[in-house]
């Protein structure tokens, strides 16, 4: 099964991943494919909050801040895979170390990530739904907002299961007949 839950910051959207990962597993593999590259405290922080969280649930952890692609090369495409998260996936591929922007990087991470969900069985994809409120950011912001949408929706369209997490409440908005929680 293929899952996309998207939700706003810090609502749990994390751990109800993790259980839906670990509910996949198959005995071929669980693995937490770790895309956040920390730039600060509260970056680590939760970070460490993840780890401590996973802890005792068999993950394998995979940090893997760029290239999605190369997750088919290291790891049993028949084991169970957690995604977390395609938000820091898209700022760490489209802002660049060198400061420069990579205006297509959505593109990129798009066909990557068809091409994983093409080759596993079981994958749980997490995203922050932040491109909503009313204010109108810089145009930067602007453009890493779209792109992120674009790739929401990208997935949504390719998971069997689309849920959000709204307020510690799991809403689906696709696969109620697979998802029966």
């Amino acid at each position: 099964m293929r899952v996309f839950i998207s939700g706003g910051c810090k609502n749990g959207k994390s751990y109800y991943a993790q259980r839906l990962a670990k509910e996949q597993e198959n005995g071929k593999g669980l693995y937490y494919i770790a895309t956040m590259a920390p730039v600060d405290s509260e970056d680590k922080e939760r970070i460490r909050r993840h780890q401590k969280e996973r802890e005792g649930w068999g993950f394998t952890t995979i940090e893997l801040e760029k290239n999605m692609e190369s997750i088919l090369s290291r790891c049993n495409h028949e084991g169970s895979f957690l995604l977390d998260s395609l938000t820091a996936l898209l700022g760490n591929e489209m802002f660049l170390q060198d400061g420069s922007v990579d205006t297509i990087a959505y593109e990129r991470i798009g066909k990557e990530l068809l091409e994983v969900l093409d080759h596993v069985q079981n994958i749980v994809i997490v995203s922050d739904y932040m491109y909503s409120d009313a204010f109108v950011y810089e145009p930067l912001t602007e453009m890493y907002r779209k792109h992120l949408a674009t790739l929401d929706t990208l997935m949504a369209r390719h998971c069997d299961v689309v849920l959000e997490v709204a307020y510690n409440q799991m809403v689906v908005h696709k696969g109620r007949e697979i998802y029966k929680k």
